[in-house]
């Protein structure tokens, strides 16, 4: 495992953009059908909030194997959504989902040290929250201390899943190999960060905001910020799996669905 200059993540970037533009509308479609998924997931009463986290992982690799179909030539269908779970990895997957939400759980409650819990009564649904809430209180601040807090979690999960689908990986291991293998690519990570902040956020703000402003519409800059985030979104998805293969390689050629 070679350590990566920095110039790597823009190279994760524009390999994204690459794999997206082979087959667009089908990793769209991939996107859309997961999303919607996740929609009927959340409706389940108590559970609902809890199982798109514990399922992380198995739908992480859905998005993995799709990139490695688009990058053998072959097509992407929908049939992939449930890839994860016809895995033989498939319970060792879930135990990382359920690590997932525990430090999830983790990072929020830390949170309660800056605002006083406003953060976390609103992530759990016990309060609405509204202008004079958010103005009265730290919650910004508690947000970002909270991902602060979660950041050696995402380092140690950012991995976990494809070395446990692909390399055969106890969960421990394969925690263990991505924290360090994100530490030892950092500068690289730093670099893909910041890039998709600028490009997956700022960028579509900007765009948008100057178009609503031509057109004299604040809906126009809706109807385009949202498409324009969603679009960015998949193709965000699909730069995953190069900071995968430039660390540990090519996935196993033998992919079956």
């Amino acid at each position: 495992m070679e350590k990566l200059p920095a110039i790597t993540g823009w190279i994760w970037v524009k390999e994204g953009f690459a794999i997206f533009r082979k087959q667009p509308a089908e990793l769209s479609t991939l996107f859309f059908a997961y999303m919607f998924l996740m929609l009927g997931v959340g409706i389940i009463p108590v559970i609902g909030q809890l199982l798109p986290l514990i399922l992380v992982p198995l739908f992480a690799m859905t998005f993995m194997h799709a990139c490695a179909y688009v990058k053998a030539g072959k097509r992407v269908y929908p049939n992939l959504l449930l890839v994860g779970f016809r895995s033989p990895a498939k319970r060792t997957l879930i135990k990382l989902g359920t690590l997932y939400l525990v430090a999830a759980i983790v990072a929020i409650g830390a949170s309660s040290l800056i605002d006083g819990g406003i953060f976390w009564q609103a992530i759990t649904g016990q309060i609405v929250l509204d202008a004079d809430t958010v103005r009265g209180s730290s919650m910004t601040l508690a947000m970002f201390f909270a991902a602060l807090v979660y950041i050696p979690a995402a380092m140690a999960f950012w991995y976990a899943a494809p070395l446990i689908a692909w390399q055969g990986m106890g969960v421990g291991k394969a925690i263990f190999y991505s924290f360090f293998a994100v530490r030892r690519a950092g500068k690289a990570f730093l670099i893909y960060g910041l890039a998709w902040v600028s490009i997956g956020m700022i960028f579509p703000v900007v765009v948008s905001s100057i178009l609503g402003i031509l057109l004299n519409s604040a809906s126009a800059s809706i109807f385009i910020l949202l498409p324009l985030s969603l679009v960015l979104t998949v193709i965000m998805y699909c730069s995953f799996f190069p900071t995968y293969t430039h660390l540990f390689g090519e996935p196993p050629e033998n992919l079956s669905f």
